[in-house]
């Protein structure tokens, strides 16, 4: 009885041994010289081995009569197929592999390949050589086994396109929009903090808690008037307690050259030598912007950049107290960035109306705009309290129901912007080279695109990525290097139709050019993009004309060339 067990027993096994052997061992695109293009292996054989089997592939065929597609040796099976441009598709199998099935496959193959490589030449087969190898694996298992897949099937999973990838990727893009939504929210709950802490500056006489610009919001950043921007006077004001701890903060103490004191307003020095580190604060995001806010070169008072960087520009006394019931303060900020070649990838002009009362009779007050000939391109709005229905029909900026403005603090009642490549007013072109010698010589050029304005205290900021003094050898206007700080400041007085250009070339030490950027650009005027004058300005009730005081200020709030 045990016979019978022990044949059934050794049949199952040699069927067995025989499954395990009747496999494609690899699967190549090949030239007729035997160099494998792409060769997918699946058992383990070493790479010797596979490049003698396939070395030994071109002699086997001269061998072999024509009509033939396989070629067998004592130990491996070729079963071939040849393609365009003398290449040829090769499967090495087993002698005990079922030629029929490796026919099948070795035609699902061939129509395989060019369908994702494209084509039949050697270039595209290389260039596509990991899609042919997945599409490989997509035909035979690991093992050697045939699947059971079509042109389609095999088209289909290549496509890799996954249901639960997208409901990832849509979950992750819910997720960063609402975080960015989120920001949002709080960039702006800080923007009213800082306008509530503005408006009881105003009120108390106190010192804000942190350093705040005129255009920190529309509606309570207008401030007293000055002569270079709405908030630089008030934040002076609060210097002399703080002195001592901003100069340590002040990385460009190199370029403060003591100031001889004027016998007839000792004070006033005194206050200007305080200004330097004005819109200090103790943190500073960058070096670029500690330098400008610590030398008052983007927006502070006339003339306060020209006389930090010995330029020579008059010190003014300080702003006396109101004399007219009302102030108005016109103030245009600027937003542009600059590519390398001075062309204007974004330029934005956001400006705002603030008014205010110092007295009942200025709380009183109506103001007429030329709302008729404003141009269309800019966006106004005024502010929710404003009576929108007279602006609209009439150009007038008052209070709904008749009320008056706050007394003693600034109210912005009307704002406007405008985005374009023609508002940007200085263009900059910067060509550093590097000679080869351990030098980079730097050619700028800087010109003015807007005739209309006038611009005053020009100042172009360029770090130097070193502390070593620039070689000028040709400039227009003036230049201060601060060895401290490894910047150069190029000055312009002003700027106007007459004098609308400038160029600038120097040599130093270094050899990376990227150094050189970001340019940053500051200056001030008092005439604005918009094209808005205030025709009247009138009591509300009597309609008898109002003594009130008008400043007008065009400053960057980002001018930059990257």
């Amino acid at each position: 009885w045990c016979q019978p067990l022990i044949q059934g027993l050794s049949f199952l096994n040699c069927k067995k041994f025989l499954i395990n052997t009747m496999v494609v061992l690899s699967a190549s695109v090949c030239t007729r010289q035997g160099k494998a293009l792409v060769s997918r292996q699946f058992v383990e054989m070493n790479r010797l081995r596979v490049e003698g089997l396939l070395a030994a592939f071109p002699k086997l065929v001269g061998l072999t009569a024509k009509q033939h597609t396989f070629v067998e040796t004592d130990s491996v099976r070729y079963v071939y197929q040849p393609l365009e441009n003398n290449l040829y598709l090769l499967l090495i199998t087993t002698k005990a592999s079922n030629i029929v099935e490796d026919l099948g496959t070795l035609r699902l193959l061939a129509k395989v390949v060019p369908d994702v490589a494209g084509g039949l030449q050697e270039h595209t087969i290389n260039e596509h050589a990991f899609e042919l190898i997945f599409a490989f694996d997509e035909v035979l298992t690991a093992g050697g086994y045939k699947e059971e897949a079509s042109l389609s099937s095999i088209r289909t999973n290549l496509l890799m396109d996954s249901h639960e990838e997208k409901i990832a990727i849509a979950l992750r893009q819910s997720r960063e929009e609402q975080a960015r939504h989120e920001m949002q929210q709080k960039a702006k709950a800080l923007q009213e903090q800082k306008m509530a802490n503005l408006r009881q500056t105003f009120v108390t006489g106190q010192a804000p808690t942190a350093p705040m610009g005129g255009m920190e919001g529309f509606g309570g950043g207008g401030g007293h008037p000055s002569h270079g921007g709405g908030m630089f006077d008030q934040m002076q004001q609060d210097q002399q307690g703080f002195g001592a701890q901003q100069e340590e903060f002040n990385p460009y103490a190199a370029l403060q050259k003591p100031t001889a004191p004027a016998p007839a307003a000792p004070k006033v020095l005194a206050k200007s030598g305080m200004k330097l580190g004005g819109m200090g604060g103790g943190k500073k995001d960058s070096l670029m912007a500690a330098m400008a806010a610590e030398d008052n070169l983007f927006g502070g008072s006339k003339g306060g950049a020209a006389a930090d960087f010995g330029f020579g520009a008059p010190v003014e006394a300080p702003v006396a107290a109101p004399s007219t019931p009302l102030t108005l303060v016109l103030e245009e900020k600027i937003s542009c960035n600059m590519t390398r070649e001075g062309a204007v990838e974004a330029c934005e002009i956001k400006g705002i109306l603030n008014l205010t009362a110092n007295t009942d009779v200025g709380a009183a007050a109506v103001i007429a705009v030329n709302k008729v000939l404003l141009p269309s391109t800019f966006n106004y709005a005024t502010h929710p309290k404003v009576d929108k229905k007279g602006y609209e029909q009439q150009g007038l900026l008052s209070l709904k129901g008749g009320k008056g403005f706050p007394v003693g603090r600034a109210v912005g009642i009307l704002r406007w912007s405008y985005s374009g490549e023609d508002a940007a007013p200085i263009t900059i072109n910067c060509w550093p080279e590097d000679e080869g010698s351990g030098m980079i010589n730097v050619n700028i050029e800087m010109e003015m695109t807007r005739s209309d304005l006038v611009l005053h205290d020009v100042n172009i900021l360029l770090p130097l990525g070193t502390t070593e003094a620039p070689s000028i050898e040709n400039i227009d206007g003036q230049f201060k290097h601060d060895p401290r700080a490894g910047m150069m400041c190029w000055h312009f007085d002003t700027l106007d139709a007459d004098t609308n250009s400038g160029s600038l070339e120097f040599s130093i030490p270094g050899n990376n050019p990227d150094v050189f950027f970001p340019i940053q650009i500051g200056f001030r005027s008092e005439t604005l993009l918009c094209p808005i004058t205030l025709t009247g300005i009138t009591n509300a009730t009597s309609g008898a004309p109002i003594p009130n005081q008008l400043t007008k200020s065009f400053t960057p709030e980002t001018y930059q060339c990257a």
